[in-house]
């Protein structure tokens, strides 16, 4: 399967250098220069991951992921040149999966490429049916879908495996170090905020639901699916 690339960024050498990095990889690429015909190219290719960069003409890269994110949850990796924890938290808030700083090697990012990728298709090559239910909830990992109080929850895919992650191992807590790599999979180049930041995220959705679970902090520790009552 040909897997579908959207490089965004006004450097027109970098898409070039990653077009024929991606291509050589078997992707089909497309480029787009700005905000504007980034979120226009966005829904005419339908591409299966985007990378996206923050300082963009027309529209920033976090108006187009907003955007990108009213119509889609496909994956998406920020590229930017600032490395402060507070552009890598707000990315993370507004629905991308990854964060690439610049500059980057090509290798690094085609690999990050495979690893969203592998994650956000999994419910395809994945047999076995992944689910757990509790009191007016139900996680999929197969389908990749939440179903909260009988009604689906649109989530990221990265959301969704972290609360599988927990729900899965009821009252066992897990460090946010555990939780980056049993749940991440490989060397996230961030800090563990990231993972607060998801955390927070889910609870949004999924806080108040019932009262036979939550999902827990341990003070100092991390996190933990509590099962009540």
């Amino acid at each position: 399967m040909s897997y579908k690339v959207l490089v965004v960024d006004d450097d027109a050498n970098i898409c070039e250098l990653l077009r024929i990095y991606l291509k050589k990889e078997g992707y089909t690429v497309a480029i787009a220069n700005d905000g504007i015909s980034a979120v226009e190219r966005f829904s005419s290719f339908q591409p299966d991951i985007t990378l996206l960069d923050i300082m963009l003409p027309g529209l920033d890269g976090w108006q187009v992921c907003r955007e990108i994110r009213k119509q889609s949850d496909k994956p998406i990796i920020m590229l930017t040149a600032r490395s402060e924890t507070f552009d890598k938290v707000l990315s993370l808030e507004l629905g991308a999966d990854d964060h690439v700083t610049k500059p980057f090697e090509p290798k690094e990012v085609v690999a990050r490429i495979k690893a969203v990728l592998r994650r956000s298709v999994a419910s395809t090559i994945d047999k076995d049916v992944k689910i757990v239910k509790y009191d007016k909830l139900s996680v999929n990992l197969t389908n990749y879908e939440l179903i909260v109080d009988g009604k689906k929850i649109d989530t990221p895919p990265r959301e969704l495996e972290l609360l599988y992650h927990l729900a899965s191992n009821p009252d066992r807590v897990f460090t946010r170090d555990q939780i980056l790599d049993e749940v991440w999979g490989y060397d996230f180049p961030g800090d563990t905020r990231t993972i607060d930041v998801h955390i927070k995220r889910l609870r949004e959705k999924i806080s108040g639901v019932s009262d036979k679970w939550e999902i827990a902090t341990v003070c100092r520790v991390g996190y933990k699916f509590k099962l009540k009552g």
